[in-house]
């Protein structure tokens, strides 16, 4: 269990891929580490090597108030924040049912903004804090079939921003990671839901294109673990780390092309 004379962090999503792999590095680091997710039977492994395994739903308001409460009463402190806990919902924006919209704008934004909340009174009080939130390349262009995933991290980029600059008079930084395709379970759960949302209908070939083009060789979550604990460890830390399959090439076209230009380029791989 974390205690007060170590440097406490929370990491969501922790019970999987990129979450579970940057709790095994801040223990690693010598942190304290609450590992927050759902599936709090998947974070056994972690429990046995020391972190401290709670539930946490960050679409649940009662859920994320219990998990703070109980490190605030066992620690006292969070002194890093990752937001780690993410998914993408695909299908056609035509197709995609308003229920399953809110609850990715939930998971991927709102939550996010509700543990912040939670989390910013003992970071104040301690006069510094480093909140860490997983975007995604997906926050700077937006890919078919993927409008209400881009939408929620194009949202997280500018709520990222906005925070960064109104908490760092109390010695709080926030930094956004920034990856293109890691090797997680995101890839097929975000097959899966264009097909089932979108394969049979009027946009079925843009759905088959898009699976066809699944499965390229990405890598390991370890990538974004180095990007977190660089954010981590730096004096200053930079706004945005980037890193993955395709990452830097795509954020740098992306700059420098129009966006008529861009669309192009995206959509020869629909072709």
């Amino acid at each position: 269990m974390p205690t007060a004379e170590n440097p406490v962090a929370l990491v969501t999503g922790a019970s999987s891929g990129m979450g579970k792999d940057i709790a095994e590095r801040l223990l690693e680091a010598g942190y304290g580490v609450y590992a927050g997710a759902r599936r709090v039977e998947r974070m056994v492994d972690l429990e046995k090597i020391g972190a401290t395994a709670i539930a946490l739903d960050v679409t649940d308001d009662a859920s994320m108030v219990r998990a703070i409460d109980r490190i605030t009463q066992e620690s006292g402190r969070i002194d890093v924040l990752v937001n780690a806990a993410g998914y993408g919902q695909y299908g056609a924006l035509e197709d995609v049912p308003m229920a399953e919209a809110r609850r990715q704008l939930e998971t991927n934004v709102i939550g996010i903004g509700r543990l912040v909340q939670l989390c910013l009174p003992m970071m104040r009080a301690r006069g510094s804090g480093r909140i860490i939130n997983i975007s995604s390349i997906g926050g700077k262009f937006a890919l078919p079939l993927g409008g209400w995933y881009h939408a929620s991290k194009f949202a997280l980029e500018g709520y990222s921003d906005a925070l960064r600059n109104e908490v760092r008079q109390f010695g709080i930084d926030v930094v956004v990671i920034e990856p293109g395709g890691i090797e997680t379970e995101w890839e097929s759960i975000a097959g899966q839901s264009a097909s089932r949302v979108s394969g049979d209908g009027p946009y079925g070939d843009m759905v088959a294109k898009f699976r066809k083009m699944q499965g390229r060789k990405a890598p390991p979550p370890s990538v974004v673990s180095d990007m977190v604990m660089k954010a981590i460890n730096a004096r200053r830390p930079a706004t945005r780390y980037s890193g993955g399959l395709a990452a830097r090439p795509l954020l740098f076209l992306r700059r420098l092309l129009s966006d008529r230009m861009f669309d192009r380029l995206v959509m020869t791989a629909f072709r």
